[in-house]
Formats: C-alpha cells, structure tokens, sequence
C-alpha cells in the first residue's frame, strides 16, 4: 500500500468511527476492500463498510448461516467446491440444472450468504479474514426454461456486490444456451461495470481451452475438461466464517 492508499485508509478509519462504528475487529485488508469498491473513496467506503455492518448484524445473528436454515437448498446439490485454483482461488462451480426458482425467498437468500461464506473461508491463508478471493463457474449445460431464475441470480450478484465487496475474482458463464441470452442481458442491466468485467461467457473451444488452463486441470471436473470429481458444498468441512 502506498502512501495515499494509507492516508484514504486512515480517512476512512476515522468516518467510520465519527458515525459510531468499530473497526476494532476489522484488519486492514478487510477495510481496504470496501475502500476499493468505492473507487478509493473514503467517505463512500466508510458508509458501505457501516452499511454492510448493520446488515451482516441483523441478516447474520449468528455470525454465520449453519447447514440447518438452509437443508432445502443444500439438498438440490446445486453448488460445489472445487479446491484451488492455480491463482489461488477457491473455485466454486454452480450447476445450474439443479435449481428451480426459490418459493422460500428468506431461506434462499440465507443460502446465497451461506455459499458465499464458505467459498471464501475455504480461500483464507491464515486466521485473519482480509482479502480472500473466490473463482465462480456458472455452468448451464442441460439448463431448461424451468431452471432460469433471473431472481435468483441478479440476488447473487447483487449480495456480492454490496455484501462482499472485491471477493470476486472471476466468474465463468459455461453453455449458456441461446434462449438464456435475452436473461443475461436483464440481469446484466443490475450489475455494476466492475463486477461485468469480471465475468467471461465462453463460447467456443479456443475459450474453453484458456479457461482450463487458467482455472486448473486438478481442480475442475473431467465434462469441463479437468481431472477432479465434483465436490458438494455440504460434504466440504470448514470452520464456519465469522465476520464480526
């Protein structure tokens, strides 16, 4: 961090505590995340970071979302943990024929929170939550019209961006067919350009080769051109994520 990262930081720091808030749990790097979501702004920052507090506190009580809130979900084996990319970045796939549209739209966004959780306490290097990354792969192969959830989705990305603010790394869209077109370009319409520009639609062979070898042969399944077997998010054991 160079010398005017720290003094925004440092600005930052001090609105958050003028407004009440505690950033006495929080490290650097964690801070520096919201900081980078708002441009380097530091009253921006300052806000999402006290924003993002309130909701963690009264959405998250617990301080996570344990598997039993969320049974309904976990069942349809929809999203899996892949291990590490060769980046260094917990790589989640989400299979995309095995949703259906939520009826219960609390639990679901419990879920989403849940997933997020443990796909970036699955990346931490140490015992100190900072700037962990993740890898998503959103994969449509054999995807039916009763699967598209632009709810659901545009719920996903929208948590990411104000609720997890630079922990994505890269998002892959595989397969997409050609009537889901017309709804990537709807939910496009609520994404931020910085979340766009993470994303990738591959679709040719070309793109799918760089994909592999970007994400890694070990990590992803053999139908996406690895090595490995798909892991279910519940079968991966992980201390639960606890962000203050």
């Amino acid at each position: 961090m160079d010398h005017n990262q720290e003094h925004k930081l440092t600005q930052m720091k001090k609105m958050v505590q003028k407004h009440g808030s505690s950033i006495e749990k929080f490290s650097d790097p964690t801070l520096e995340r919201f900081l980078i979501a708002r441009s380097m702004d530091p009253s921006k920052a300052a806000k999402m970071f006290i924003s993002w507090q309130k909701w963690r506190k009264s959405f998250v009580p617990l301080g996570f979302i344990p598997d039993s809130q969320v049974v309904d979900q976990l069942e349809a084996k929809k999203i899996y943990l892949q291990g590490v990319s060769k980046d260094g970045y917990p790589v989640m796939i989400v299979k995309a024929s095995n949703h259906y549209p939520a009826k219960d739209q609390p639990q679901f966004k419990r879920f989403v929170v849940h997933l997020l959780d443990k796909v970036v306490a699955s990346g931490f290097k140490g015992k100190e939550i900072g700037n962990e990354k993740l890898l998503g792969v959103l994969d449509l192969d054999q995807l039916g019209y009763k699967n598209v959830d632009t709810r659901g989705l545009i719920t996903g990305f929208q948590f990411l961006q104000s609720y997890y603010p630079e922990r994505l790394a890269k998002c892959y869209i595989l397969n997409m067919p050609w009537f889901f077109v017309s709804v990537w370009k709807m939910v496009s319409r609520f994404l931020d350009q910085a979340t766009l520009d993470k994303i990738t639609i591959v679709t040719n062979d070309e793109e799918k080769s760089q994909f592999v070898r970007e994400v890694g042969e070990d990590v992803l399944p053999e139908e996406m051109g690895g090595k490995a077997k798909l892991v279910a998010l519940q079968d991966v054991v992980l201390p639960p994520l606890v962000e203050d």
